[in-house]
């Protein structure tokens, strides 16, 4: 019977474990991702557990605990385990998150009256690359028209993150941090933490990235990496807001870069963030990655 003592938590000596694991059941939301992961792994407490081939993910946040799917072979005694558990460790009313249509139809055939409902804030916008680095067709006359304004105001060159330009990048995230009042954002704060981590390790994560220089100051980055064959994922983007269109600018130098190798691009959900969500949406995603979350119900008759 799978139990709370079964998880440890996850470390960077994980990675190996992980990449070798999801090579062979390839992930399709960045948080299941071991980049996300351990860089978030300071706010999210992530713990796992290895059980008849599938890995099992929890994760205690702001005080609340959660649990993902089974990640592995189809197994339903271990999958009414996860169930049986979540509403056990779960202290709030959705205890079981990240959970994709197919899975969730699985469940529905262990017990139909399970209630699931969409978590909007994590469903992830996937673009096609060509689409990001040419923004063809009227639909992206806006974009074009502010990226074509940076490019006549400002002289700026783009270079890959590497160990010798890192120092500069801790710099420049300090000043967007102060420029946003990191200190007085939760989410920000934490951000800011991840990115930190995420340069800190970038060989060991296997990370790649851009900067944007405008003259000769880091002044835009993004950091990405491959999600399967077929999909790159940017985890990390960022630019200061005195340069008018700088985002655009490095979102486009980026899928210029991946267009070559992917088909898609994830540029992962808006976390119910009004402004972000409308962005995200400017740039007309292909499709979505749509999760569910188990609801918990008042005297749950869970079928043994």
């Amino acid at each position: 019977m799978l139990d709370k003592k079964d998880f440890k938590p996850v470390t960077l000596a994980d990675r190996a474990f992980f990449e070798n694991h999801y090579a062979l059941y390839p992930q399709t939301h960045s948080d299941n991702t071991f980049t996300s992961i351990i860089c978030w792994n300071h706010f999210m407490h992530y713990r796992y557990a290895y059980v008849r081939g599938n890995v099992i993910l929890v994760c205690t946040a702001a005080g609340v605990t959660r649990l993902h799917p089974p990640i592995g072979p189809h197994d339903p005694e271990l999958m009414r385990e996860v169930i049986r558990l979540a509403l056990d460790m779960g202290d709030n009313n959705k205890p079981l998150m990240l959970i994709e249509p197919e899975t969730a139809k699985l469940m529905k055939k262990i017990d139909p009256d399970l209630l699931f409902v969409p978590d909007l804030n994590h469903f992830e916008y996937v673009y096609r690359a060509h689409d990001l680095a040419e923004l063809p067709g009227k639909k992206y006359l806006k974009i074009r028209n502010h990226i074509n304004k940076f490019r006549k105001n400002y002289q700026y060159s783009v270079e890959p993150i590497t160990p010798e330009n890192q120092k500069e990048i801790m710099e420049f995230l300090v000043r967007w941090c102060e420029s946003k009042n990191c200190e007085d954002n939760f989410i920000l704060a934490h951000e800011i933490e991840a990115i930190f981590y995420a340069i800190e390790h970038l060989t060991d994560l296997r990370l790649r990235g851009l900067l944007i220089r405008v003259g000769l100051q880091v002044s835009a980055i993004s950091l990405f990496e491959r999600l399967d064959s077929n999909t790159a994922i940017i985890h990390f983007e960022k630019g200061l807001p005195e340069y008018d269109g700088i985002y655009k600018v490095i979102n486009a130098e980026t899928a210029a870069v991946l267009a070559s190798e992917v088909e898609y691009i994830n540029r992962e959900s808006d976390l119910g963030v009004s402004g972000l969500r409308e962005a995200k949406l400017r740039y007309h995603p292909h499709h979505m990655v749509e999760v569910y979350s188990l609801k918990r119900r008042t005297g749950f008759p869970f079928v043994t």
